[in-house]
């Protein structure tokens, strides 16, 4: 009888894997862009180092805060034009010793940024021949958490939409610091 059992248990187990594995969802996506610059790294974070102001970025019209860098500030970035689309975030972890700052998103239209579940990491770190290397990181969901999602917001979608809006903003930085060889 005790043989029937293992027997059992261990069919039960063989099948519940592919189950299991189908039920699995969809994966965390990761992007980091960086670009170096010639300027100093403290001008940089001066340029950068304030969560209330994203206004560095060619995407963003008009940012609208509260907190300052203080844990749990918020601001909301409008998109485009002042009455544009926007993004609403929430600032979790600010270093400014180490020129480094971490946001989430609290809300924003898929159909807008493809993503859910977004968290990001802005840093300023030492570079080259006295210039700064800035590093811009994310995590986040496709925006359709389901199977089967539509093109537009599907893992690949979420994935091109995150690194081009960090290739915008690190392209105009270092357009205005002038981009290090």
């Amino acid at each position: 009888m005790g043989r029937i059992l293992q027997g059992a248990a261990l069919a039960l187990a063989m099948v519940s894997v592919p189950v299991a594995a189908l039920a699995h969802g969809p994966s965390r996506q990761k992007v980091t862009e960086t670009v170096a610059v010639t300027a100093a790294p403290d001008e940089v974070w001066a340029r950068i180092g304030d969560f209330q102001d994203m206004s560095w970025h060619p995407a963003v019209a008009k940012t609208v805060g509260e907190g300052g860098n203080e844990i749990d500030a918020t601001r909301v970035l409008s998109l485009g034009a002042e009455d544009g689309p926007v993004i609403n975030e929430v600032l979790y972890k600010y270093d400014a010793d180490k020129r480094t700052y971490s946001y989430r998103i609290t809300e924003v239209d898929v159909n807008v940024l493809p993503v859910t579940n977004y968290s990001s990491h802005l840093t300023v770190k030492e570079g080259e021949n006295g210039g700064a290397l800035i590093e811009w990181r994310g995590a986040f969901y496709r925006g359709y958490p389901n199977n089967d999602p539509p093109p537009e917001l599907n893992d690949e979608a979420a994935i091109a939409a995150v690194t081009d809006v960090y290739r915008a903003g690190l392209e105009a930085l270092a357009a205005e610091f002038g981009a290090a060889n």
